[in-house]
């Protein structure tokens, strides 16, 4: 071989091995970017969550309801209070967060709140002309929307990281490090149908 024969294999491995590490960083970039997106999701999920159970902790001690009635969802709303988003890295409270098993405690509420709250039980608050216990509603409407939302954008957000993690670039460099993998959060979202409209 003469010397520009190796000059020139020479320049291609390099050139090579500049575009692969180029690649593996972008992609790794990417994949944190990912679970940003992902563990912001959750914090955000997490905040609508607080507040659906604060509008419901509202009108629960609003006395516009019967006792029974507000003890339900005084009750339900506390332990969806009671329940946050998990942090095991205290500081990072956005790395390797997850929902906690909190699904079952959302899903109550969320039946509570359509039990409780009927068309019946809706419009006779309203009619009442009571100003808070009307905003205590509206804002558990609106919460409870946003919920929804933002399960979704996470839901979103965690089946994109999944899809680039199950990349085989990925998993031979092992791009993701030590990084957890998220998960999808279900529970009942359902809005009440009486505030639905």
């Amino acid at each position: 071989m003469s010397d520009v024969d190796i000059l020139q294999v020479t320049t291609f491995v390099v050139i090579v091995l500049i575009v692969a590490a180029w690649y593996l960083s972008y992609a790794a970039a990417r994949l944190d970017r990912l679970h940003a997106k992902a563990e912001g999701a959750m914090s955000a999920l997490d905040a609508q969550l607080v507040r659906r159970a604060e509008a419901t902790l509202e009108l629960a001690n609003s006395g516009a309801l019967d006792p029974a009635t507000a003890l339900l969802l005084a009750d339900a709303a506390t332990e969806s209070v009671e329940r946050t988003t998990e942090h095991p890295l205290a500081e990072d409270l956005l790395d390797g967060q997850h929902f906690g098993g909190r699904e079952e405690v959302e899903s109550a509420l969320s039946e509570v709140l359509s039990v409780t709250l009927t068309d019946d039980v809706v419009t006779r608050l309203r009619a009442d002309g009571d100003e808070l216990v009307e905003e205590s509603l509206d804002r558990i409407a609106s919460s409870a929307l946003r919920v929804r939302m933002a399960r979704r954008f996470h839901n979103d957000a965690v089946r994109e990281v999944r899809r680039v993690r199950g990349k085989w670039v990925v998993r031979v460099f092992r791009l993701a490090g030590h990084a957890a993998l998220p998960e999808r959060v279900e529970f009942d979202d359902d809005l009440p149908s009486a505030l639905a409209r």
